[in-house]
């Protein structure tokens, strides 16, 4: 399965380190939201306004408690359909 094969409510997880580029209120920017391999579960897809090429993933990762975090705009290439190492 592919990320524009997802539906809102699948499982993906981070296929990089995702870090709060300063966007998350209450969280240092720099820190990291979502280490690799963290799943996480699609909240919704869009693309940018100003290119509809670009998409965008909205997305609720676990922390370490199983708990979901607050959604967060990700990147196609941050992101993965398969767990690490599938």
């Amino acid at each position: 399965m592919t990320l524009q094969q997802l539906q809102p409510g699948d499982m993906l997880y981070a296929a990089s380190d995702i870090t709060n580029d300063g966007s998350i209120p209450d969280m240092p920017e720099g820190e990291i939201i979502a280490p690799r391999g963290r799943r996480g579960v699609l909240v919704n897809t869009g693309h940018l306004e100003e290119n509809e090429a670009q998409q965008v993933f909205l997305v609720r990762f676990e922390n370490a408690q199983s708990e979901l975090l607050p959604p967060v705009g990700c990147w196609p290439q941050e992101l993965s359909a398969q767990p690490a190492g599938d």
